[in-house]
């Protein structure tokens, strides 16, 4: 009996103490959870029974320089689903409504897994009639709704698909980079303006706050209202472009493919930003299937590839006016040496042709009749090393900075890049070409123009840009886009030199006569860019008025061939419409202004060859 009685008091006391440490457990955890965690269960229980809902801000307008509307916004109906309240036996029902592939519909809200108690956006432009289905049938399609956005309107009768740029659903690629602030189904700016100024025309997301029952049911709204934030409207852009040449230079590129640039050369202000193909944004806006979309996309005229400042070709011979800049600036040459050119330059073997043989010439006249001995030989007079750094103060080899997204550098090659492409095994063979602008290098258009405003206003470097004020209306009111400037260390004489030469390819012998107009003087550059896949890329830049510079311009059209055919009369025509308007009919004497609009088939005089 002593034994069992002991036996029984031991398990007693054992049981005793589990209940006894059982029940500190459980009272310290409650003290933990009352007094220590209190705060984020409260806010767990928060989220269960408030539920968030997004309020999309109005996108920013898009002005003319005149304050005109050119991209305005309309409101749209997008179909969405709340994950929590929506029954997966539905799907069939939805599909069948609005003419969905269910696929479409199972991807969105597993990929929306994570926001059970927010609408997830299934399917934009929803019409009148699919509004109406969808009411028809609510009570057999639980969480199921739609809310209100926005798309954009084009107003202006210029298209300026490239400069604009579009907007669009956000990838799960680019929602990865951009942050929190967006959400699968938002809309984004992918392209030109509507990209680099995203953050500017977005605005601000409003949040409204509702109480809701277990079912998700809504019960009325959290506070009053109190704890709601309003959508904040982005901001309006207002552009730099003069709207009918843009409109004349989308006209001159119609049936050819290439692209237009126009600066005002005194402050870097894009007057026009044309690049061919292009495409419609009206069509983008709306909604597009898979099938239009690769349609678009694999055109064989890359429609969408924006040639102004994507497109990087051998600038050819209108890049010679860089070389001579540089070899004047370090005194390798003046204004009265001469080189002479016997018509071709042999260097280890090879013969490398000229466009004549123009006996010993001197800087200006070289830049006239575009020889290239000239410069074949100027750029070993220079030196490498030389000619890469002044190429690099011009910007070439990189990015302009203008406010449009996307951007090419262009290729500038020095001594470390052929290093990196060819071993130690080149030699200064491969310098003969760069002479003429030729070889590895390339350049957009948009640097091209940049390039000759700096010739054309003597040696002020603007970095381009297309919007010339953001108008906030939030707060903050107007503000300009400041004008960033670089002075170039050159000399006045050497840009005296070279606006000399430029004036005469054009109303001297050389090959740029075609730009000629009756009533304003134009100085240019023809060039031909090398294409080893056709026929070669005709180039021309230029600005007038040239005793008074105001407007610079870049003209290439591909597989034009001669550059004084094909891209000159398109200049000159350019430079005279953006100084002077349209020519009466009645009164035409320029034939560029007839010429440029169809392809040109100007005959030379015997004494050009082409550049």
């Amino acid at each position: 009996m002593s034994m069992a009685f002991r036996g029984n008091s031991r398990r007693k006391t054992f049981v005793g103490v589990m209940f006894f440490g059982a029940f500190a457990i459980l009272g310290y955890r409650m003290f933990q959870l009352q007094f220590f965690e209190y705060d984020e269960f409260r806010t767990h229980a928060e989220r269960n029974s408030i539920r968030c809902i997004e309020r999309e801000p109005m996108r920013g307008l898009i002005l003319d320089a005149n304050g005109n509307i050119l991209v305005n916004n309309q409101p749209i109906y997008t179909l969405t689903i709340t994950p929590f309240e929506f029954r997966e036996e539905s799907i069939p029902l939805v599909s069948s409504l609005f003419e969905l592939d269910s696929g479409i519909v199972r991807k969105a809200l597993r990929e929306n897994r994570g926001t059970a108690f927010e609408p997830v956006k299934i399917l934009r432009d929803l019409t009148f009639e699919k509004i109406a289905l969808l009411e028809e049938n609510r009570s057999l399609l639980p969480g199921v709704g739609y809310i209100v956005e926005n798309r954009r309107v084009y107003t202006a009768q210029t298209r300026m698909s490239h400069l604009l740029g579009y907007i669009k659903e956000i990838s799960p690629a680019l929602l990865a980079r951009r942050g929190p602030y967006y959400k699968p189904g938002d809309m984004i700016g992918y392209t030109g303006i509507e990209s680099y100024y995203e953050d500017v025309l977005r605005g601000r997301k409003g949040y409204e706050y509702f109480t809701v029952d277990a079912r998700g049911k809504v019960i009325e709204r959290f506070e009053q209202g109190k704890a709601d934030q309003p959508a904040v409207e982005g901001a309006d852009l207002v552009l730099t472009i003069d709207m009918k040449l843009q409109e004349y230079a989308e006209r001159l590129l119609r049936n050819r493919r290439g692209a237009i640039v126009a600066l005002d050369v005194n402050n870097g202000e894009v007057k026009a930003f044309a690049s061919a193909p292009d495409y419609d944004l009206r069509t983008i806006s709306q909604a597009m299937t898979a099938e239009q979309w690769r349609i678009l996309n694999e055109n064989e005229g890359h429609p969408l590839y924006n040639r102004c400042s994507m497109a990087a070709y051998p600038p050819g011979s209108t890049f010679k006016m860089m070389l001579a800049a540089a070899a004047l600036q370090e005194r390798i040459i003046d204004a009265s040496t001469t080189i002479p050119c016997p018509g071709s330059y042999t260097l280890a073997g090879v013969t490398f042709k000229c466009h004549g043989a123009h006996g010993n010439i001197d800087v200006v006249r070289a830049i006239e009749y575009s020889c290239n001995v000239f410069f074949y030989k100027l750029i070993f007079k220079l030196g490498f090393a030389l000619w890469a750094k002044y190429g690099s103060m011009f910007h070439f080899g990189r990015p302009t900075g203008i406010d449009i997204a996307h951007e090419n550098p262009g290729v500038l090659p020095d001594e470390s890049y052929y290093n990196r492409r060819y071993g130690r095994r080149w030699n200064k063979g491969y310098l003969v070409s760069l002479g003429i602008g030729q070889g590895e290098i390339s350049t957009t258009p948009l640097q091209m123009a940049a390039f000759t405003a700096t010739i054309a206003n003597g040696g002020t470097y603007y970095r381009p840009h297309v919007v010339r004020s953001i108008i906030d209306r939030a707060g903050k009111g107007k503000q300009d886009i400041p004008i960033l400037q670089e002075r170039l260390p050159l000399d006045p004489e050497v840009w005296r030199v070279i606006r000399k030469g430029m004036f005469l390819v054009v109303h001297g012998s050389g090959t740029g006569y075609a730009a000629r107009t009756s009533s304003v003087h134009v100085a240019g550059k023809t060039g031909t860019a090398q294409n080893p896949h056709g026929r070669d890329h005709a180039w021309f830049v230029g600005y007038a008025p040239a005793e008074n510079p105001k407007i610079a311009v870049a003209v290439i059209i591909e597989n034009g061939g001669w550059g004084g055919e094909a891209a000159a009369p398109i200049a000159g025509a350019i430079l005279r419409y953006g100084l002077l308007g349209p020519v009466v009919p009645a009164s035409v004497t320029d034939t560029t202004e007839v010429e440029a609009a169809k392809p040109a088939k100007a005959e030379r005089p015997a004494h050009i060859l082409a550049d």
